[in-house]
Formats: C-alpha cells, structure tokens, sequence
C-alpha cells in the first residue's frame, strides 16, 4: 500500500478502509498487508477474541481469579487471559499454581492458551516451571468472510448453489485442488491436473443430532490419533446453549463421514471463528476442506459477520493463507494434567 489514505483502517466494529478521496469502505481481501495492517487486525484480535462471548455452553460455568478466566465443566479446564496478565514474578507464579492446583483437586487436567505476543514475556518459561507442557504451536489467522468465500470457491465447481448459505442438503461437485495443495501436505489420491477426483456427490449439511455429533467426534478422533469423543458433548453442550452461536458441517460419501467443520460466532463482535476441521487421509487433497471453508464463510457474511479467526495448524494453514488469510502471530496451548492422570496415560 502507498499513502496513508490508502492505508487499512481496521475497526473493532467493521473491517474497513478509506480510498484515495476519504470515504470509507469495506475492506477487499488483503493480498497486501503492510505491518500496519498487521498490528491493527491484531489489536481487534486482541480485543474481542481472548474471552468468550455469548451464551455459556450447557453444563460449563466462568469463574474469574484476578485477569484470568476460568473455564469449567468441560471435559479439561481451560484459562483465558488479556494479553498482559498484569503481574510478574512471584505473584505470576502464584497465580499459575492456584489455577492449575483448583482444577488438580478437581481431578482434572488444565489448558492454558498463550499467543507469541503475550506479556509477561517469560509467562512461557513460568508455565514450563510450574508443570505445564507447551503443545505444538499454531498459526494466528484473520481474513475477510466475504473474500474468504470468494476465494475458497475456487475450483470448486458448485453443481447446485440454489441453496446457498442454509446448506440445505447442498451437493458439490469437487474437483481435485491446485498443486500447490498437494505441496501444502493434503496426501490423498492425485490424478491428472485436469481431470475430476470425484467420481460422484459429496453431501455437504449441517449437523446437530446427537448421533452426528457422535460421528463428527469418531471422525476427529480417527484423524487426529486421540480419543475425542468429548467432542460430541461438547458441541452438544453448545448447541444447547444456543443454536445461532454454532454451525457444525459435515461432508458425507454415502454414509461416510469424511470431513467435519464448526463455526462459532461471537455475539457483539464481527468475528467468527472456524474450529475442528479434520479430513480422513484418503479423502484429502480433493477440495472438500476448502469448500467447508467456503460454506462456513458464506455462513458468516449471511449472519453479519465480517472477519473469521483460524488457529491454523501447518497442514491448513496453506490453503487458509491462499483463501485470503493472513497471519498476526501465534498461540500455543500449554497443558498440565494430574499426576495420577500422566502415570496411567504412560502405563496404558
């Protein structure tokens, strides 16, 4: 970009941009971000992203220690904080043993998911010290849900767009993706660049009945090699809560479940982020992930939603990046689990 009035304005309430003459406008997709840019999507991220909003899933309450946020009920604690938690030191050290000794007496294990940016800067190091395990980290990404849409569409190939965002028992014909999906990880059959992989329909629909919650878990646990079976009430819990708040797809091949996708939207905000994606290895490099982008980004542009959130893994965030996301930093979840818990979790 070139001149400040042609520098992105990022608002909290709007992704927006004032042109060469001073008016305001939404925001196209960001081919070029310059680290203006950057630094004011991170800002909104920062703002409206870090605590949950909306209705409090089935069976989970918030409790609040200092600037933390505890989340509980689930099936593993979780700790939400501000980017800088405002104590350092002893008292920091403090702070991290109560939350991790309050979800020990309840048996459970703890999550606590940290961004590249967070302050204190040796918070990572305090974790570490107290117990907690950092996981692999992922990549922070934002994009704009209309030009998400327009570019996860890509190569496609919609057979029937009549239904839209209601996904109504939507088919799509989907064709093989560019090569550059291949490069990006997706391993699964390749054929001739001009050729379709699909032989026949992939059913794309939403899904809220308890047994589709049951196999969208089956489907995560598969793909990701751990028991996710939490999973469904999890998503059951927040269906529960508020069906509005959530969108959970699943792409079907007969009576195959070979990807899933949620959405969860943010009340108050324009953010929505994009959760769970997983597709079965054979099925993979065929664009059916990519259209569950799509469908979920027109999903969000048809609720009001302007900007959508992915914590992206190596595996996606290729093909995230090239349906017009863009990086602001990045997070990893650090883990703590009860003693008693690691030791039988070695034994089995």
């Amino acid at each position: 970009m070139t001149g400040r009035a042609e520098q992105a304005v990022i608002r909290a309430a709007g992704c927006c941009f004032r042109d060469h003459v001073g008016r305001v406008r939404m925001a196209r997709v960001w081919h070029r971000v310059d680290m203006a840019d950057v630094a004011a999507l991170l800002a909104a991220y920062d703002e409206h992203m870090r605590m949950p909003t909306g209705a409090v899933p089935a069976g989970v309450t918030y409790e609040y220690d200092g600037p933390l946020l505890r989340i509980v009920g689930g099936h593993v604690g979780r700790i939400r904080a501000p980017r800088d938690v405002g104590v350092d030191g002893a008292e920091l050290d403090q702070l991290i043993v109560r939350q991790r000794d309050y979800f020990g007496e309840r048996g459970q294990g703890v999550e606590w998911k940290l961004r590249a940016h967070d302050l204190p800067t040796d918070l990572a190091e305090r974790l570490v010290a107290a117990g907690f395990v950092p996981e692999e980290p992922s990549t922070v990404l934002l994009g704009v849900a209309a030009e998400v849409a327009r570019a996860a569409r890509h190569d496609t190939g919609h057979a029937d767009r009549s239904d839209g965002p209601s996904l109504s028992r939507a088919k799509t014909s989907l064709r093989r993706e560019d090569k550059e999906d291949e490069r990006a990880g997706h391993d699964g059959p390749i054929g001739h660049p001009d050729e379709p992989v699909l032989s026949g329909w992939v059913v794309v629909r939403r899904a809220s009945a308890a047994e589709d919650l049951r196999r969208f878990a089956d489907l995560q646990s598969e793909v990701f090699g751990v028991d996710c079976s939490w999973v469904a009430d999890d998503l059951a819990s927040r269906v529960a809560a508020d069906p509005e708040q959530i969108t959970i797809l699943v792409a079907e091949v007969g009576e195959r479940v070979v990807c899933g996708a949620f959405a969860l939207y943010a009340p108050g905000t324009d953010f929505v982020a994009l959760l769970g994606g997983a597709t079965v290895p054979e099925w993979r490099g065929r664009g059916i992930y990519r259209a569950l982008i799509a469908a979920r980004a027109e999903e969000a542009v048809a609720k009001g939603f302007r900007l959508l959130h992915v914590d992206a893994s190596p595996a996606s965030a290729p093909i995230l990046r090239r349906c017009g996301f863009h990086a602001i930093t990045t997070a990893r979840h650090y883990q703590w689990t009860p003693p008693d818990r690691a030791l039988a979790g070695e034994q089995s």
